[in-house]
């Protein structure tokens, strides 16, 4: 097996996604309401941050054109994707805007919500940091709502499930 060493730049741009790529992670759907109508985005740059005050954070594409409504946003839902929800991840990778694939609901702060999710962590943004091309989204978690299951994962630019228990 070899192995191959460089310095992230612009000509090694998509070696370096390559290898980002090779760190699991879960998959999330954050949605907001806007302007517009309620609005989604797949994303997997999701993480905790702090038990007290209860925060997380993600990280939206500047490039991305759902970007400037979630960071104009003072609240959001963050949906933890369960394995056979799939095609839900996918298609709001796709449209942002399209709900009519499914029946929502909206929390306490008038937020979007997908049925059905792992997790679901209602919250209001916190702080906001720049991150290079993206932005850092830190929100503080308002209300969780949590179900058992199996989360999907994404890696090397493909989505899977979890082996293991739940």
């Amino acid at each position: 097996m070899s192995e191959t060493t460089f310095t992230p730049g612009p000509d090694t741009a998509r070696a370096y996604r390559d290898a980002l790529g090779c760190f699991g992670t879960g998959v999330t759907v954050i949605t907001t309401q806007t302007d517009r109508g309620p609005l989604a985005i797949t994303v997997n740059s999701f993480s905790s941050v702090s038990l007290d005050p209860p925060l997380i954070l993600w990280c939206p594409a500047k490039a991305s054109l759902r970007y400037q409504a979630f960071a104009d946003a003072e609240h959001f839902a963050v949906h933890v994707i369960g394995e056979e929800q799939q095609d839900l991840a996918v298609h709001f990778s796709r449209n942002g805007d399209d709900f009519s694939v499914l029946e929502w609901e909206r929390n306490a702060q008038g937020q979007p919500v997908l049925p059905g999710c792992l997790a679901r962590f209602d919250c209001r943004t916190h702080a906001q940091h720049p991150g290079g091309d993206h932005m850092i989204i830190l929100g503080q978690v308002l209300q969780t709502t949590v179900r058992p299951g199996k989360g999907l994962m994404f890696k090397r630019g493909q989505y899977g499930g979890f082996l293991g228990a739940e």
